[in-house]
């Protein structure tokens, strides 16, 4: 599962290609369909049954608080999923009671919001009014609550977002994967090969192609391709999407192909043309286009050389078979801009294939889907929105790029504003010069509502060993020039980079808290530094004064290696910190704070001047 308010992109994308082509493509959610019957009455009966078995001693708090409320969930279950996907406003009212749904540990979260006279927690928040948001805010903590449930007691790898992601994620053997696909199926698992299997009757497909974007999308993957194999053992099956492309490059262990016949890597639209031409008989198997096939025993990778289609040629994507009106809008942070992610029901799309800088060293800059840069032209971008508007009914878009271009963003809302397409969109740039007020402006006004873009480590010492291209003042002016127009700014936070010292953390949390004590942004994360195999980093560590460890034998997933910096930071410590202070950053908590309060253990003063970005700010 990736995110439950929108479908992901790549199937839209495949199936409006290969019908652009002539080919009778059609595309299905089954994470979503799995989520929708779990969260329902039957879903929930079934769940109490599993509950039952669980002895009372080793439940968890979540479990216990479920079987003690059951007939409040299976009361109002029903209802709060139609609320989430928007299809019965009025839920909300009762919602907003705090009588109507039953409350799990989750809730105890809003404890922290409660004022020294006892009042409204949510105050604050939403107001008096904002009863839709609230209501939604309580029905997530209510859906989190049940996804607890189901956590401890069916299946411990469950997650909305991560689901089972460790038997994936760098994993170099297909050992761990294996071993739960041959483990009895639990309720989960049984859930999924149902719907798998109406999907298999209702299409009757010669070829199902599976896109597997993320490590949590992997194990739900291959328990389809075993279920539809046990079944329907003459159809065809592929595997593709953006685990593949970074993680099994390198793919040897032929038991991958117990389950799935082919392994495509990069853009999935020449490979995809190459495979059905193979399997109509038009081409020898020896003309496929990087794709991994088994034979007898041993996983060989065919690339037949053939350009890949421009990106201008891709098509439009179509969310035709897809149900749009079930998908869920989530609220589990009360942050403007981090809401966009879980909340609404926005197109994907792309501006540009690649991306234009490829040049930071911690990115996977050597694979296509950074390296190979196309754009469309605006009059194209343009004629794909107004096809997708037609078809949704919705004109909110996500622009999915890496980093999309200031020169293509500038001609595609020139165009929106000349045609008079009213959008909302946002997306993710490098927060480079280029975006001057004048350009913020004029984004603001085709429709740009909020921007997302890589402050990474803020230090000018390591931006430049990242090669990022930018500095922390320069930040600072861009993201007030996109916050001055009324756009919504989320900084993209690193630690753990190579030689990044104590010092450089305590600085780096300085500059982000004076980034938001002055409205430059308005949300963020930080994430742990990973070397990938595929990046500078990971390519030439002595550049950046560290060692790699080896990488254990396997021949399954490779991705992320180990390394050895000589600085020795405990940054698992430092982490903790940061992510507490930023969480109460991002709810106008603590900026007037010394940062050091935020560490539990003791760190230097920081070396940032305290007007630092002030004084940033007054230079433009």
């Amino acid at each position: 599962m990736t995110q439950l308010n929108t479908p992901y992109p790549s199937t839209a994308y495949l199936t409006g290609f290969l019908r652009s082509r002539g080919f009778d493509a059609v595309q299905e959610d089954l994470a979503l369909q799995l989520v929708l019957a779990l969260f329902s009455r039957d879903g929930l009966a079934r769940l109490r049954q599993c509950v039952e078995h669980v002895p009372p001693r080793r439940r968890s708090e979540a479990v216990q608080s479920f079987h003690d409320q059951f007939d409040r969930y299976d009361a109002t279950v029903t209802a709060t999923i139609a609320f989430l996907q928007g299809r019965d406003s009025t839920v909300g009212h009762r919602i907003c009671s705090r009588n109507f749904l039953p409350e799990g540990p989750r809730f105890a979260a809003l404890d922290v919001y409660v004022d020294d006279e006892g009042g409204d927690p949510l105050a604050w928040a939403f107001g008096a009014l904002g009863m839709q948001d609230r209501a939604r805010h309580l029905a997530t903590l209510y859906l989190n609550d049940l996804a607890d449930v189901l956590r401890d007691a069916v299946d411990p790898r469950f997650e909305f977002v991560r689901y089972a992601e460790s038997l994936a994620m760098s994993q170099p053997t297909f050992d761990p994967l294996a071993d739960a696909l041959a483990a009895p199926p639990t309720l989960v698992d049984e859930v999924l090969e149902t719907l798998t299997l109406a999907a298999i009757e209702r299409h009757q497909p010669a070829l199902v192609l599976l896109s597997v974007p993320f490590p949590g999308a992997v194990y739900a993957a291959f328990r389809i391709a075993q279920t539809i194999k046990a079944r329907h053992p003459q159809i065809r099956i592929g595997l593709g999407g953006g685990f593949a492309n970074t993680e099994l490059r390198e793919l040897s262990d032929p038991r991958v192909f117990d389950f799935v016949d082919f392994v495509t890597l990069d853009s999935g639209e020449r490979p995809l043309l190459a495979l059905i031409d193979h399997l109509k008989g038009g081409r020898s198997r020896e003309r496929l286009v990087r794709t991994f096939v088994r034979d007898e025993d041993k996983v060989r990778y065919i690339n037949f050389p053939e350009p890949d289609v421009p990106f201008e040629e891709w098509g439009t994507p179509t969310w035709d078979g897809l149900p749009l009106d079930r998908y869920l809008s989530l609220l589990d942070m009360l942050n403007p801009m981090h809401r966009l992610w879980s909340d609404g029901r926005w197109n994907k799309l792309t501006v540009a294939h690649g991306c234009y800088w490829k040049k930071c060293s911690f990115c996977d800059v050597t694979l296509d889907y950074i390296s190979r840069y196309e754009t469309a032209s605006a009059k194209e971008l343009v004629d794909r929105i107004e096809k997708i508007i037609l078809e949704t009914g919705q004109t909110g878009f996500h622009f999915v790029d890496e980093a999309a271009p200031p020169k293509m963003l500038k001609a595609l809302a020139e165009e929106l504003l000349r045609r008079k397409v009213a959008i909302s969109w946002w997306g993710n740039v490098r927060f480079e010069k280029s975006f001057s007020p004048e350009l913020c402006q004029l984004l603001a006004d085709s429709g740009c509502i909020a921007i997302s873009g890589g402050l990474e480590v803020a230090s000018d010492r390591l931006l430049k060993l990242m090669k990022k291209g930018v500095s922390v003042d320069q930040v600072a002016r861009v993201t007030a020039a996109f916050t001055d127009a009324g756009i919504l700014v989320h900084a993209y936070l690193m630690y753990g980079f190579p030689t990044q010292t104590v010092q450089d953390t305590v600085d780096a949390l300085e500059y982000v808290r004076q980034l938001f004590e002055h409205g430059c942004i308005q949300s963020g994360f930080f994430h742990r530094f990973a070397c990938t195999v595929h990046s500078p980093v990971g390519q030439n560590p002595e550049e950046y004064g560290v060692t790699l460890e080896p990488l254990p034998p396997g021949g399954f997933a490779k991705n992320d290696v180990g390394f050895v910096d000589p600085t020795g930071v405990d940054h698992d410590e430092l982490g903790r910190a940061l992510n507490k202070a930023l969480y109460n950053y991002m709810h106008g908590i603590g900026l007037d704070m010394d940062v050091r309060r935020w560490f539990d253990v003791q760190v230097p003063r920081p070396t940032v001047a305290r007007r630092f970005i002030e004084r940033a700010l007054g230079q433009h």
